[in-house]
């Protein structure tokens, strides 16, 4: 089997170390960061922290190396999903792709270049240290479903997650994605921003009860639109927020968008909070709270 990773990230280097390490796997990690590019293919891909391993995927920066492979997993930002896959789609002319990224919208842009898509969300996180070096803050479970419109094989599906699994990423393949998607859609919208807005980690952001109850506020505009969508939550995005903000979970992570914004990068905020709000106006949904935020982190991007 051979499994290409768009996007060698913080995440995708999570998946791209552990995938490598399977006999029957080989792996590509496909990534612009040139720097990142060359350690890997020098020294392997380091992850230390919630887990020790030394992968040695491929990596690349030219997508026109890129073999044809039996799966794409797409972990880029959502702002660059559409030039990823344009770049790589040659490679999977008979595959499936599976994005796991932040936020809703992805699989359609995916399925405009490919045939084949998975719909997925994985709650492992990370931050890079240095080029070819991860530090891999939480662990967690990946679900992996078929993309309704242009839905990859059952069979394959299964495989995905059987191999993600093995390589020890816990992934549960399952009829319908949405549910765990839009749990961690509304997770994401709920605390992300409220970390970069206030350079909080998720736990400190939780301690504070006002910053608290305008988390659950975001969290109850997002579930009555993904109810007017007739989706059902796989769980409550109040309980997992509660658990990562123990000391021996998350407490002290920083959210990927609080990255984004000390490196004064642009955010994923359109296809969260954003997300949320389109989605609600076609439902009729008001998210009153989310368009705040969503506003708020668009000023923040502009002062740079």
């Amino acid at each position: 089997m051979r499994i290409a990773i768009v996007g060698c990230g913080a995440v995708g280097s999570l998946f791209a170390a552990n995938l490598s390490l399977l006999e029957d796997v080989e792996v590509w990690a496909y990534d612009l960061a040139q720097d990142h590019v060359d350690a890997i293919n020098r020294d392997g891909l380091r992850l230390s922290g919630a887990g020790e391993v030394l992968g040695r995927p491929r990596a690349t920066s030219d997508p026109a190396e890129l073999p044809p492979c039996d799966f794409g997993i797409v972990l880029t930002k959502a702002m660059h999903t559409e030039s990823a896959i344009a770049a790589t789609a040659h490679a999977f002319a008979d595959g499936s792709v599976c994005t796991v990224q932040n936020g809703v919208g992805n699989e359609e842009v995916l399925a405009a270049h490919v045939d084949r898509v998975i719909r997925g969300t994985t709650f492992p996180a990370g931050h890079i240290v240095a080029p070819g070096h991860v530090q891999w803050d939480v662990k967690g479970d990946t679900t992996i479903g078929p993309f309704e419109p242009k839905p990859a094989p059952t069979a394959e599906i299964e495989r995905l997650a059987d191999a993600c699994t093995r390589a020890g990423m816990p992934t549960h393949a399952v009829p319908d994605a949405r549910g765990a998607q839009w749990r961690k859609v509304i997770f994401n919208s709920a605390t992300n921003p409220i970390g970069a807005l206030t350079r909080l980690t998720h736990g400190q952001a939780c301690e504070l009860p006002q910053l608290r109850a305008l988390i659950s506020g975001l969290v109850d505009e997002g579930k009555a639109v993904a109810a007017a969508q007739e989706i059902v939550l796989d769980a409550d995005p109040e309980e997992l927020i509660d658990h990562a903000a123990k000391p021996e979970v998350a407490y002290g992570h920083k959210a990927s968008m609080l990255q984004d914004v000390l490196a004064e990068r642009q955010t994923e905020i359109d296809w969260l909070n954003g997300g949320i709000v389109r989605y609600g106006e076609q439902a009729g949904v008001p998210t009153p709270l989310n368009r705040a935020i969503w506003a708020l982190v668009k000023g923040l991007e502009q002062s740079w």
